[in-house]
């Protein structure tokens, strides 16, 4: 097994130095290199399939933070800076881990190690999953307005009128709440938390779920939940979010008696 991997980092020598540590490391695959995120943002868009990202933060245009925020789908990530200021910061993005500047091939491979430990651990338990759910043991929607969310080795509970919107993230869910400033990050999928939330929920794109109960407005092709907040409504669900709409819903165009 290896995963295919890019590396972006604006420094010649710094970029040289990831993919000589890339290319000694059994298990990665390198699949692009670039000194920028704008190149390896297009890149993606094309349809290059990625496992996991080492890119520095600190580049023209736009950042390694900014980079990892503009992905629909998002690999498992190792962010890498100069400043240690950043290390908290990175894991906001759920970042697996950090190398901080100058960092050598042994920081590297406790990074890739962790990255691979990360992998094995989504596709074991994506695995286990689908073997429950083939079977009828999957569990169907929970009458008791909450629900735990497995966070690291522990269960939270959230109460469902308190999810303001859930991203996803590869094979990751990031679930926003109104009692926490960062999300709680868990391993799921859509099709599973669906099934446990109210019908006040609904998917308007491949990457978020929202609830309604917390829409400030809505206006053109996204959903406004505050003044910072922009979620983009797909063209397939827009038919279901103007089906919620109607029966929830006055005004529009004035009708001639």
């Amino acid at each position: 097994m290896k995963l295919r991997t890019i590396i972006i980092d604006d420094e010649p020598i710094a970029l040289e130095k990831l993919r000589s540590y890339v290319e000694k490391t059994p298990f990665l695959q390198l699949a692009g290199a670039y000194s920028n995120g704008v190149e390896a943002l297009e890149t993606m868009a094309l349809g290059t399939e990625v496992d996991v990202i080492f890119t520095d933060i600190n580049m023209p245009d736009i950042n390694g933070m900014e980079m990892v925020s503009a992905l629909t789908q998002q690999p498992l990530v190792v962010f890498i800076t100069a400043y240690s200021d950043y290390a908290a910061e990175s894991y906001r993005y759920s970042a697996v881990d950090y190398l901080l500047k100058p960092y050598n091939f042994t920081d590297f491979q406790r990074a890739a190690g962790k990255v691979l430990d990360r992998y094995r651990m989504m596709h074991s338990e994506v695995t286990t999953h689908d073997q429950e759910t083939s079977t009828g043991t999957a569990q169907t929607v929970n009458d008791s307005g909450s629900i735990f969310i497995k966070v690291d080795h522990r269960y939270v509970r959230v109460n469902l009128t308190d999810i303001r919107y859930i991203k996803g993230y590869g094979e990751y869910l990031q679930i926003f709440t109104t009692s926490s400033p960062s999300p709680l990050l868990t391993l799921s999928s859509f099709a599973t938390i669906l099934g446990r939330l109210s019908g006040d929920f609904l998917q308007i794109h491949r990457s978020y779920i929202v609830n309604m109960n917390h829409v400030l407005q809505i206006e053109r092709a996204r959903i406004v939940m505050d003044a910072d907040t922009y979620l983009p409504v797909g063209d397939s669900y827009k038919p279901k979010l103007q089906q919620y709409l109607a029966t929830r819903s006055i005004g529009g165009a004035a009708r001639k008696e």
